[in-house]
């Protein structure tokens, strides 16, 4: 999931150091492959462990801090929030000048990993109206920025941390929330402990608070050229 997790890099790999540093334990990561469903991942990861015999860690990164996830998962507690992740779409200055709306990119292709929710977005936009100029066979935002950046498709579309890695900083290309009425403010993410590990989540939010407020959060995703968004 990069720049999150990519081939034992990324920013959450460096959270959790930071975090095992913090509780003075040692660093002990447990990459899986995400299911099609988060409570699913909830329980092989965090409160029972997977069928295949791995599992469950003491903490999970990158959970969705949601209300109604919270609620269907009462074996698990859910909290420090540590970003906000929002569907964006980037563009080429030089082929698309301006994005009111969708319609600004004509008939140009637009890259964007079919699985993901910028997928399922653009292709029921107006209609499906541009399902034929999309590029979906794509698995995350950081290929679909990529095929940009080669010069293949007009725009990309996938999660903000996915085209910012690839494309920040580069005068070429503007990055900027995907013009639907359908999208909403983005979502934070957190961690995730079994319910009754009540002193490891405090210790946990302790930890989490003081990264905000020395900077160090924010220098985690400045190193994978993600812009830190404040939960």
């Amino acid at each position: 999931m990069p720049p999150f997790h990519a081939g034992g890099q990324g920013i959450d790999v460096a959270l959790a150091g930071a975090l095992a540093q913090a509780l003075d334990v040692k660093l002990s990561l447990l990459p899986f492959n995400a299911g099609e469903d988060m409570n699913d991942d909830l329980r092989n990861m965090v409160w029972r462990g997977h069928y295949l015999g791995f599992g469950p860690a003491d903490v999970l990164l990158h959970v969705p801090v949601d209300r109604p996830l919270m609620a269907a998962n009462p074996r698990v507690s859910i909290f420090a929030p540590y970003y906000r992740e929002r569907v964006m779409i980037a563009r080429d200055l030089a082929k698309v000048p301006r994005l009111e709306s969708l319609a600004d990119l004509g008939s140009q292709k637009i890259a964007v990993p079919g699985q993901s929710l910028a997928g399922w977005l653009l292709i029921g936009a107006d209609g499906g109206k541009y399902r034929d100029q999309l590029n979906t066979r794509l698995k995350d935002g950081t290929e679909a920025a990529a095929l940009l950046q080669r010069g293949e498709v007009a725009a990309a579309a996938g999660h903000a941390s996915e085209l910012e890695s690839v494309l920040a900083g580069d005068a070429r290309y503007a990055i900027e929330p995907l013009p639907s009425p359908r999208m909403k403010d983005g979502w934070v993410i957190g961690l995730a402990v079994k319910k009754e590990s009540d002193d490891l989540a405090r210790a946990l939010q302790a930890a989490v608070n003081t990264l905000v407020d020395n900077g160090e959060m924010g220098r985690f995703f400045a190193a994978g050229k993600v812009s830190w968004r404040k939960p």
